[in-house]
């Protein structure tokens, strides 16, 4: 027994078990900073238990990075697991299960890659002696590393299938001052100040645990810099925030939205069709009379062919009599292969434009890896047929002005709509079907939405199956918003605007900025190596 207890004295002390459960503690705290809870501000602390244990061994930083990867991304995305049960696709209860679990578990861990390579790395340049440059504090050289890594890997990770918790998301949709900064360089700016104030207060505590604070005038310079840097910020963008906004009445779009309520779990089915278009054809006719410019539906508000709507549907008749434009949700065949569309259709009945969705959901629209998985994994798209994304770059002309679309997971991939608002898009179109999914999926996706609002400074509107439709100002205001599994119809207002902010005109400059300081840090560093050595 005394020997079994040496062996765990041991092994505790070389992993510092201590560390490790502080690092899942702090990720699961930067858990609960995601809507729908309004917890925000626990992410600006969120990162100091990871940051301190990266000191430590290189296992126990590595493993402490995994565990808050898992604590942050694993309750953030928890809401996957309410594609359970999907007994009515016919997948069995069990299987039904098997499958949420796997998906959870596989988009949490590739979040908790990224915080483990982050973890990693830094851990490396701190014990292999990389954080000298003269005139400047190692300090302040962990923190710019940090940050910069950080937001390098977000950047990478963004351009990967699965993306949706940046760091960024934790403030939205209710920190809207600190938001407002997304105009300067989109999410990394968010992200870079959030791994700025983690550092300066890990650091500081850090000292205070060497007892080192005697370097500094004040022991809690640090925490003091943070502080100023947190109001400073925020300062900036109350400001932004308070600024009126500048509308146009000439620009103006009475927009009517409807929000069809049919569950997934009758959609593809008679009753479910029928239904879609008795209540789409029900909400055309109530907002036609209300003398809107253009009507919104969901995300494959009705499951068919375009064609089929347009030959066989009493809904496409209910369009050509009342006349008003339409943006419909439905599917569009190419060739031998489908996609996921939002049609922009005339007062005449007459196709403009569509906009094919871009970003297809793993494992839910497309099976990645389908030869290894397609026997394994269910589909659990509306169509039986193979799904295919839209082209990049789309640009939408109609008759009320040049138009930002996203379809659902689009909002998550903030390039797409900053390269439409730079070619000219004068407002956001989003269309979306939530319902697959658990009640804190939907308003996590309003907060996506409300990024976007702010990071072009346009208006949105947003259509979807079962919740949350809504209306967005370029502040990220929502000005309405709609109540979850209730059919609902609505008519706003919103603007077209023609302004740019910087980060629709220079994309991500500042992570191009970060990137090439750093690289120019690693490389005077290696020069200075190459001299000492000789």
């Amino acid at each position: 027994m005394q020997k079994l207890s040496l062996i765990w004295f041991k092994i505790s002390q070389k992993l510092a078990i201590k560390y490790l459960f502080f690092g899942l503690i702090g990720g699961l705290l930067m858990g609960l900073t995601v809507a729908p809870s309004n917890l925000w501000f626990l992410a600006w602390i969120a990162l100091i238990p990871l940051w301190i244990a990266l000191s430590k061994s290189t296992l126990t930083a590595t493993l402490a990075g995994f565990l808050w990867g898992c604590g942050y991304h694993g309750l953030a995305l928890f809401w996957i697991t309410g594609i359970h049960p999907m007994t009515w696709m016919g997948v069995s209860w069990l299987n039904s299960l098997i499958i949420a679990i796997f998906c959870w578990l596989l988009i949490t861990f590739w979040g908790a890659i990224l915080v483990t390579i982050w973890s990693y790395i830094l851990h490396y340049i701190i014990t292999h002696n990389l954080l000298k440059l003269k005139l400047i504090s190692p300090i302040f050289i962990k923190i710019f590393l940090g940050v910069t890594i950080w937001c390098l890997l977000e950047k990478i990770w963004s351009f990967s299938p699965l993306w949706w918790t940046s760091l960024s998301l934790t403030q939205s949709p209710y920190n809207l001052a600190i938001l407002q900064l997304l105009k300067i360089s989109g999410t990394t700016t968010i992200t870079a100040l959030i791994l700025l104030i983690n550092g300066l207060f890990a650091e500081n505590i850090i000292l205070i645990i060497n007892n080192k604070q005697h370097f500094y005038k004040d022991k809690y310079n640090l925490i003091a810099n943070a502080i100023i840097i947190l109001t400073i910020t925020h300062g900036i963008g109350y400001i932004n925030y308070q600024i009126k906004i500048s509308n146009n009445p000439l620009e103006v779009i009475n927009i009517g939205i409807i929000q069809g309520n049919i569950p997934n779990e009758i959609k593809l089915y008679d009753t479910g069709l029928k239904t879609a278009i008795i209540n789409y054809t029900n909400g055309y006719n109530d907002l036609a009379k209300q003398k809107v410019d253009v009507i919104l539906t969901p995300e494959t508000a009705l499951p068919l062919f375009y064609d089929d709507i347009k030959n066989n549907s009493s809904f496409y008749q209910t369009i050509i009599k009342q006349k008003i434009p339409l943006w419909l949700g439905a599917f569009d065949q190419i060739k031998n292969n489908y996609t996921n569309s939002l049609f922009f259709i005339d007062k005449e009945g007459i196709v403009i434009t569509k906009y094919d969705k871009i970003k297809l959901v793993p494992l839910g629209e497309y099976i990645p890896f389908s030869n290894i998985l397609g026997n394994l994994i269910d589909r659990l798209s509306p169509l039986d047929a193979h799904l295919i994304a839209g082209k990049k770059n789309q640009i939408l002309n109609t008759t009320l002005g040049k138009v930002i679309v996203g379809i659902c997971y689009d909002s998550a991939f903030a390039e797409n709509f900053r390269f439409q608002a730079s070619k000219g898009g004068e407002f956001i179109i989003t269309a979306s079907n939530n319902a697959h999914y658990s009640d804190a999926m939907p308003f996590q996706h309003h907060a996506q939405d409300v990024m976007r609002a702010i990071e072009t400074d346009r208006y949105m509107a947003k259509a979807t199956n079962t919740g949350y439709s809504a209306i967005i100002d370029p502040h990220g205001n929502t000005k309405w918003i709609s109540q979850l599994h209730q059919y609902q119809t609505h008519v706003g207002k919103i603007y077209r605007r023609n302004t740019k902010t910087l980060y629709v005109a220079k994309g991500d400059w500042l992570i191009i900025l970060l990137t090439f300081l750093m690289m120019s840090y690693f490389f005077s560093h290696y020069f200075r190596g190459d001299r000492s050595n000789q």
